[in-house]
């Protein structure tokens, strides 16, 4: 197949036997030729763990330091005084039971649900509709809990959650390209460092077996995880 004009550029940038600082890879596509939207930058974690054991999960969440580039809706079940608090730290949506219908029926214009956990008897019963989408609150990752103002402003601000598939991998997006370079750096350490913590204490060796950083339309560039901290 022929080449286009973009993909012959980007070849030209990027040494596929090389692996790249991140600064380097950061540099590297925010030179590839541009599209016409704003492109995310995503990562990928290969791990040495094996997901069907459950003392080798690994998951947790993240506050990216330049949030994540996106307007995130926040939802928001509580009632009584929690409300107020809620709406205060810019929850989009906040209630109770009317609530619980409104998703019930198919609504679901929301990125996030934070729960306190009184209603969690109630929210359980949309275990099959949030449960697929990543969607239902969890205290393991502090979308149940009382302290509802806090979490609204950490999912206002660019938390962001990772956890393991099936193949043992992480994905996630660190932001947008259009991020400057020392951004998504710092977004990019941020969960590094995060995933690095959340070893588990069973994993024999290497822990992470390598890290790719790429975004829409650009190249992946296998990072050097020696200069990253990573061992």
């Amino acid at each position: 197949m022929k080449m286009s004009k973009r993909t012959k550029a980007i070849s030209s940038l990027v040494d596929k036997n090389k692996t790249y600082s991140l600064d380097e890879a950061v540099a590297i596509l925010k030179k590839a030729p541009p599209v016409k939207f704003n492109e995310s930058v995503d990562i990928s974690f290969k791990l040495n763990v094996d997901h069907k054991q459950s003392d080798q999960m690994v998951r947790g969440t993240v506050v990216l330091p330049n949030g994540t580039g996106k307007n995130v809706k926040v939802l928001v079940f509580c009632k009584g005084e929690a409300s107020q608090g809620a709406k205060e730290a810019g929850a989009d949506y906040v209630g109770a039971e009317e609530l619980i219908n409104k998703v019930n029926s198919g609504w679901i214009d929301f990125d996030v649900v934070i729960s306190s956990p009184e209603m969690m008897k109630d929210v359980g019963r949309l275990g099959k509709i949030l449960g697929p989408r990543g969607l239902m609150p969890n205290p393991k990752i502090g979308t149940v809990t009382n302290d509802l103002k806090k979490a609204v402003t950490e999912a206002k601000a660019g938390r962001i959650e990772f956890k393991i598939d099936k193949q043992g991998n992480i994905n996630a997006s660190l932001g947008k390209l259009s991020f400057k370079e020392n951004q998504i750096c710092e977004n990019a350490l941020s969960l590094i460092e995060s995933v690095n913590r959340a070893r588990p204490q069973t994993v024999k060796g290497r822990f992470v077996k390598s890290i790719y950083i790429s975004s829409t339309m650009g190249p992946g560039l296998k990072l050097d995880l020696a200069r990253i901290g990573v061992n």
